[in-house]
């Protein structure tokens, strides 16, 4: 058989093992180092933030967001049941109630509708997730938010990069937090940030990244002490880390090319084969720019998706499904609530199966992962 096409594999980016070494050779390997400042520095260039924070994890700029919203308990917050359980985990962390609402069918992204319809006074804030970086209705859910004067959080993990027309994603809501996690376009192993997009919150973000204390201003020469100032944690990026992520956002580009081919690939090759066996592939819309963070058939029915999996899983290829809704989980139950069934969370989750989907690909791999999905009926 030939060799496994794995699901997933990061790519290695020419200036990391110079830039670990550079780290290395210094005194200086915990954060905020001259590595940290170039990174967020690409970083901003890439997403148009004005002020972004590097953090340990996605997760962690999640559990930053929550801090910084003051959220605790009798809040609650608007967020899809069909996402990463880390959006749900920084709400209950404060004391808060996560309320799931269900899916936009078409995309995976939270139907605006039901979070028109999940507010209450106890509501907070709305965490949305740019699935597969695609683009949530942001015109729909900002005007949620601005009306009913909560604040809207972007869980940005799978859209660095991505454009809602001139909007960039992750710099329309007060927050938009990024993952650097090695399954993601750019990765550092384990890393993510915080964008802020509302400036009454910048300082106080520096304080609570920088475990409560005032010591980003104390390093700028704005104080000649630092002390503790407000809660908060140690949610800083090793320079380790950072060494590797300048490295592989100076290659941003590259790597979205490199994963456009095979999305596009994808698309062009299954099309028929999706038409004749009523399957629903990933869509491009065209008013939309994507990620190519993911690539997805959506099968007729859940035997169709382990189908499907096990098919690939013979043929030496990896495929995966995705989330499991999160209001069917025992945490969900217990720490969250929802209206009314969310089916349509349910039936995304039980049909999706993900193609393999990585920068270094090579066309032969692509084509034969193409052909094993072809083969199965």
């Amino acid at each position: 058989m030939p060799d496994e096409i794995v699901f997933s594999r990061p790519l290695r980016t020419p200036d990391e093992l110079p830039n670990l070494d550079t780290v290395l050779r210094s005194d200086h390997s915990h954060g905020d180092g001259p590595f940290t400042a170039t990174a967020t520095a690409r970083l901003k260039v890439v997403t148009g933030a004005s002020e972004a924070l590097l953090t340990t994890s996605c997760t962690h700029a999640l559990d930053m967001a929550s801090l910084l919203l003051d959220l605790g308990p009798g809040d609650e917050v608007v967020l899809p049941s069909f996402t990463f359980p880390s959006a749900a985990t920084a709400i209950v962390l404060r004391g808060a109630t996560p309320v799931f609402v269900d899916i936009d069918f078409s995309t995976g992204n939270i139907d605006p509708e039901q979070v028109a319809e999940a507010l209450t006074p106890h509501t907070k804030a709305v965490t949305v997730m740019h699935y597969g970086g695609v683009p949530v209705d942001l015109d729909a859910v900002v005007g949620i938010a601005e009306r009913a004067g909560i604040a809207l959080i972007e869980d940005n993990a799978h859209g660095l990069g991505g454009r809602d027309g001139e909007r960039r994603l992750g710099t329309v809501g007060a927050f938009g937090t990024q993952s650097f996690h090695d399954t993601k376009n750019v990765h550092c192993g384990e890393g993510g940030a915080l964008l802020i997009n509302d400036e009454r919150y910048v300082e106080r973000a520096e304080i609570v990244r920088e475990k409560g204390t005032n010591r980003a201003r104390f390093l700028r020469g704005a104080v000649d002490k630092y002390t503790w100032q407000d809660v908060g944690s140690s949610y800083l990026l090793s320079e380790l880390n950072a060494a590797v992520l300048d490295s592989q956002l100076a290659s941003f580009d590259t790597i979205q090319a490199a994963r456009n081919r095979v999305w596009n690939a994808y698309a062009d090759g299954l099309g028929d084969w999706a038409d004749d066996t009523e399957v629903r592939l990933m869509s491009d819309d065209p008013n939309l720019e994507h990620t190519a963070h993911l690539f997805y058939a959506l099968m007729p029915d859940h035997e169709g998706q382990s189908g499907l999996i096990q098919h690939l899983r013979g043929l030496g290829i990896r495929a995966a499904f995705h989330y499991v809704p999160l209001d069917s989980s025992p945490a969900g139950r217990r720490f969250g609530r929802t209206a009314h069934p969310l089916d349509r969370s349910e039936g995304f989750s039980s049909r999706l199966v993900r193609l393999p989907l990585w920068a270094g690909m090579t066309d032969a791999q692509v084509e034969r992962v193409i052909e094993g999905v072809r083969s199965y009926r």
